[in-house]
């Protein structure tokens, strides 16, 4: 069997799986401004549509309108955090930098500025975002009222990157906040838009860099045991677990002053992979397993050289649903397992591999690693064109077993009697929302289930 790579076994993985690829057009619905997420998953037909160009109109707005409204940017959540049928404030003109402080290291730009698009502007300034996630779709403010993080045990998620913003109240008010007041600071940034619409934020980036990402696999049991060493010697460090297999995905990453560039063995075809795996020959968990260990075991490590924007965070093409809990760290290899274990005694048919990884603690009061101990996340994901809810109403409780907190952003089932227990400040965000928005004009269907309202 010839070698391959890890990328091209990911591809092949889930192309073998779907035996065809998926539709990436949003589903089309009549109506005069339907709107749809990424994935498909939630749909809506608001009222209006209103699609701000400064913060003027916005206040304008708010003061001579009434009912629901819900901020939106790159409809990149796949919770149902926007669908209403009110009136939607879409911030993707929000999208500049407005100014930047090269001695501090900051720089402060609109709400709807999409994480990949800044890593090549904060580079031509001599500045890079201290950590991206997965994916860099997102717009700023949407990344920081979600709670998204990126991977590293000495990296917070990105709300802690957030080192003021302005918040425009539902009565049209405007609220700065910076750090001069931590304690609203830390309430502000994980909102999910439950407090008022962002329209700018400042980030505390630092000094442009390059980083030095390896992968490669190795039996999973193996990676675990020494989890901990990996995660405090190199930078980033995170895993692929495959199911059905005994085998991870790992990767590293760490600054370097070494040149551009990669090393990489590509495979002959997609076709051969696709064949080892057996997945279209609809195999056995236990057949399946030899076979996917068998191709697992010669993938070839690879080696790159990157500017750390164009390395931190990937592409993504094809569309799914994603459900991510985090777990106290001393937890995490134990709730792994045995949602591997779970996929495999059930049966669940799978194609993407889980991830799991480390985020630092931080002080954010929504924040899923809130606390003062770092945690493990863990991902799971459904293609889009697939129904994720039989797979993930399994997994789920394994989560919950182990203390687990939902991202904001990807799927969930916690109402607000479960999460006022996950979350310390819960109450004290609850009480703070219904100051800001007492008539409950933020609020759909969803975060009326998280909020008790």
């Amino acid at each position: 069997m010839k070698k391959t790579s890890r990328r091209v076994f990911l591809a092949a993985s889930v192309k073998a799986a779907l035996f065809s690829a998926y539709a990436s057009g949003s589903p089309i619905m009549s109506g005069p401004t339907p709107w749809s997420n990424w994935s498909g998953g939630q749909t809506c037909r608001p009222a209006g549509r209103h699609d701000i160009t400064d913060e003027d109109e916005l206040r304008k707005i708010l003061r001579s309108s009434s009912g629901q409204i819900r901020p939106v940017g790159s409809s990149h959540s796949f919770s149902p955090l926007v669908p209403t049928d009110g009136h939607l404030i879409v911030v993707d003109q929000l999208n500049q930098i407005r100014s930047y402080d090269q001695k501090a290291m900051t720089v402060t730009l609109g709400a709807g500025a999409r994480l990949g698009d800044l890593g090549a502007q904060l580079d031509a300034i001599g500045q890079g975002m201290i950590n991206l996630p997965d994916i860099d779709r997102q717009t700023i403010a949407g990344a920081m009222a979600t709670g998204t993080h990126g991977t590293g045990v000495t990296l917070p998620a990105l709300s802690s990157m957030i080192v003021g913003l302005r918040l425009v109240t539902p009565n049209g008010n405007v609220l700065n906040i910076d750090t001069s007041d931590m304690e609203m600071l830390h309430a502000a940034r994980v909102n999910v838009g439950a407090l008022g619409i962002v329209t700018e934020v400042t980030i505390q980036n630092r000094e442009s860099y390059k980083l030095k990402k390896r992968e490669w696999a190795a039996p999973t049991e193996d990676i675990l045991e020494n989890f901990a060493d990996l995660t405090d010697n190199h930078r980033h460090f995170e895993i692929f677990p495959l199911v059905y297999s005994d085998y991870s995905l790992a990767l590293s990453m760490d600054e370097t002053n070494e040149p551009i560039g990669k090393t990489e063995t590509e495979p002959s075809d997609d076709a051969s992979i696709a064949e080892s795996l057996g997945l279209t020959a609809n195999p056995t968990p236990a057949e399946r397993r030899k076979l996917s260990n068998i191709t697992a075991s010669r993938i070839q490590p690879s080696e790159s050289v990157d500017v750390s924007y164009k390395l931190l965070s990937n592409l993504r093409n094809s569309r799914f649903n994603e459900m991510e809990y985090s777990v106290p760290v001393e937890a995490g290899a134990e709730c792994l397992r045995e949602i591997l274990k779970t996929i495999y005694d059930k049966k669940i048919d799978v194609v993407f591999p889980l991830e799991y990884r480390y985020v630092k603690a931080d002080k954010d009061w929504l924040s899923m690693a809130y606390g003062d101990h770092p945690h493990a996340t863990i991902s799971i994901h459904r293609t889009a064109s697939e129904d994720f809810a039989p797979y993930f109403d399994i997994i789920e409780p394994i989560f919950w077993k182990y203390a687990g907190r939902p991202h904001w952003g990807k799927i969930h089932s916690l109402k607000h009697k479960e999460l006022v227990n996950l979350y310390p400040r819960y109450g004290d965000f609850m009480e703070l929302r219904k100051s800001l928005d007492p008539s409950g004009r933020l609020l759909n269907a969803h975060l009326r289930t998280l909020f008790n309202a």
